[in-house]
């Protein structure tokens, strides 16, 4: 009989920009889910340290210095702060599914790190292909990033998978997941908004709706029923003030939504249903049994 675990759903803001601030707000999350008795979490696309969103919002070359501030930041996988990490997933005891941007030699990487019950990363994968201007910053996935799915140490009969993003529009990465046999899968995203409106309402006919909050848990939830799992979706928030920092306070599709936060996390059963209320803008850790 399979065991019964809590798992949780985290939507959360990044310490932008800020490698030390990222491992110790993960860390602290990591704590807090603990605390109200989570068995396996997860994080965001790229938590650490944070979606760049000024990649859609400005130029290559006005970017440059925020984009090399960005790489500096990033996360190296065999490096003592991903050691702090590990040693507070042993700590706590649970299984997580670290999302961060992945620094290796002299390229960057969209990754999830599996950590076991026992701080140990036990599988560890990069997104196979990033999403259109995300080409210019982050390298393509290699082939053992096909395998999205790894089994609880603690618990070996739960297989937990984990895509980013984009990833849950490949049909094809979809299927493979299923085959792994998958039983709880982490659906990890950045910050989204609502499709932007005019101020009478009207949806703005320009924008592609596909870049929403609102199409984006769909994806997800239909991980859920396809699947046949469990899916937690794991988002960033980004507050006002924040929003200069992260140079995207005259992006409009950031900035049409007054107080929209950008999360949209949620818990999924297998068969598509909502089992959590969904969340303030805010964030918060979001707990189902």
């Amino acid at each position: 009989m399979a065991p019964k675990l809590k798992i949780a759903a985290i939507q959360a803001e990044p310490a932008w920009n800020d490698l030390e601030g990222g491992v110790t707000k993960s860390i602290a999350l990591i704590e807090e889910a603990t605390s109200k008795g989570a068995n396996v979490v997860g994080f965001p696309e790229v938590f650490i340290p944070g979606y760049p969103w000024s990649i859609w919002a400005k130029s290559p070359t006005d970017n440059a210095g925020f984009m090399g501030e960005y790489f500096r930041n990033s996360l190296v996988k065999d490096s003592d702060e991903m050691k702090r990490i590990c040693a507070a997933v042993k700590e706590a005891g649970v299984f997580v599914v670290l999302g961060y941007s992945e620094r290796f030699k002299n390229t960057l990487y969209i990754s999830q790190s599996f950590i076991d019950e026992n701080g140990v990363i036990v599988h560890h994968r990069r997104k196979i292909k990033p999403t259109h201007v995300e080409r210019a910053y982050w390298g393509d996935g290699q082939g053992e990033s096909l395998q999205t799915v790894a089994p609880s140490t603690l618990h070996p009969e739960v297989k937990i998978g984990g895509l980013n993003c984009w990833e849950h529009t490949q049909t094809l990465l979809r299927y493979y997941e299923y085959e792994q046999d998958v039983d709880l899968h982490v659906s990890s995203w950045p910050v989204l908004w609502p499709h932007p409106t005019d101020k009478d309402g009207v949806r703005q006919a320009d924008w592609p709706h596909h870049i929403t909050d609102e199409m984006s848990v769909r994806f997800s939830q239909v991980v859920a029923l396809e699947g046949a799992c469990f899916v937690m979706v794991y988002t960033q928030v980004v507050s006002e003030e924040s929003k200069k920092r992260c140079r995207i306070d005259e992006f409009g599709y950031a900035n049409n939504s007054v107080g929209a936060g950008g999360g949209f996390s949620m818990i999924y059963s297998p068969f598509g249903e909502e089992l959590v209320q969904a969340p303030a803008a805010w964030g918060g850790v979001h707990l189902v049994c």
